[in-house]
């Protein structure tokens, strides 16, 4: 998807690149809206809350596509950065998208390409934290602070790709961060912790710089400069706030569980060595679960 703003003082009228824009936003809202009723139907469990969430993040686009943007030429820029490259990808990623394709399509190709696809190598690398840290804010420091940004006002396309470069990124981070849908590799709370942090540090440092000094080949007045630096500032920490209720909440769970197996481990140490000598001694899992506790019916059988 691309994304095209229009700027005070430009055509008033809505561009192509809008209006697609906020089509296909709403066309994929309704595709998972649809996908998760066909589950509920067959008498799966599916949250409505997640329909709500991947909903209102495919409505923030779209909004930030065709709506009215408030304040000034940069103030109301940086509100279509929050929406696009922060608070949308954290709605959009909450919803589990992932997990849902793979419960709702039906076997085939495609159901048999995307964990394939969610497991190889170069996915493992973009869901590295650091590296999607790097793409998402190191994306930003470039825009803000050479004259990209300046180019942008001028020229639509540049314009387009540089705001789907924003909700790419702000998708690709907020995925490495939660980790919610599953991947080949799941990285450690302390180091998607440790991301998110640095990350929030560098947003922050960023909106100071630009409340301080323009974006290089700009003139945009002092009062717009500054409530679009607050914007992006006091905005940054609430969206990175919640990630980081997402990343403890998933922490917290993940400990809840452990400690559930220790305790049946405790409670009930003769089954689980039982199971753990039959695997060291056969290198398979134990014989019950395999359907091996039949009689084994290799052995010759008796006529008559």
């Amino acid at each position: 998807m691309t994304l095209a703003h229009v700027h005070p003082g430009a055509a008033t009228g809505l561009g192509t690149a809008e209006l697609l824009t906020a089509v296909a936003a709403l066309l994929v809202s309704v595709a998972y809206v649809l996908a998760a009723g066909r589950l509920r139907r067959r008498g799966d469990a599916w949250p409505r809350w997640r329909d709500v969430s991947f909903t209102a993040g495919g409505v923030a686009v779209a909004w930030a596509a065709v709506g009215g943007l408030p304040g000034g030429p940069f103030t109301g820029h940086m509100i279509q950065h929050l929406v696009v490259g922060m608070a949308a990808p954290l709605l959009l990623v909450l919803a589990r998208p992932l997990t849902l394709a793979l419960r709702a399509l039906a076997p085939g190709r495609a159901r048999r390409f995307l964990p394939v696809l969610a497991r190889s190598r170069p996915v493992g690398r973009l869901v590295f934290p650091p590296l999607a840290a790097l793409l998402d804010v190191g994306g930003l420091w470039l825009l803000y602070r050479t004259e990209l940004f300046a180019a942008t006002r001028q020229q639509p396309v540049l314009h387009g790709v540089v705001h789907a470069h924003m909700l790419a990124a702000g998708l690709l981070f907020a995925f490495a961060v939660c980790q919610l849908d599953p991947v080949g590799r799941r990285w450690s709370s302390a180091v998607r912790g440790a991301t998110l942090l640095a990350v929030g540090a560098a947003h922050g440092v960023l909106a100071k710089t630009l409340y301080a000094l323009p974006p290089p080949g700009t003139d945009f007045t002092t009062a717009d400069l500054h409530s679009g630096a607050q914007w992006m500032y006091y905005g940054g920490d609430v969206v990175e706030a919640a990630l980081a209720v997402v990343l403890g909440l998933g922490w917290y769970t993940a400990g809840g569980r452990a400690r559930a197996r220790r305790t049946r481990r405790s409670r009930y140490p003769s089954r689980h060595d039982s199971t753990a000598d039959t695997m060291a001694w056969t290198g398979h899992a134990s014989p019950r679960r395999c359907g091996q506790d039949k009689p084994d019916q290799t052995q010759p059988r008796g006529r008559g």
